[in-house]
């Protein structure tokens, strides 16, 4: 049985359209979810002044569910082609995933 997990990426939102074209062209992935979303944390250095007044980083989520074994070859091509990107990563193990129909 073919294992699967959750790949998401965080990255900054001047590259979201660069990662969204990315993805598209990546035949190992079917398809993934996007979302604004907002960082928060004690990382002064990564924020701006106006970020570190709000409290808040403006940020992009994509994640993708895909075989394992996908996921890391499309994560050693993402180090390699973003490398300085500051892009966020983490691989969850999905249980079990469908569509009910």
């Amino acid at each position: 049985m073919e294992t699967i997990c959750l790949l998401s990426i965080i990255v900054s939102p001047a590259i979201e359209d660069t990662i969204v074209d990315w993805l598209l062209d990546r035949e190992e992935i079917p398809g993934f979810t996007s979302a604004p979303i907002y960082g928060h944390g004690s990382s002064i250095h990564s924020l701006s002044t106006q970020e570190q007044v709000s409290g808040r980083k403006k940020q992009v989520l994509f994640q993708i569910h895909m075989p394992s074994a996908d996921a890391d070859t499309v994560l050693q091509t993402l180090k390699r082609e973003f490398q300085g990107s500051g892009m966020h990563y983490w691989i969850l193990p999905v249980s079990d995933a469908g569509h009910l129909e």
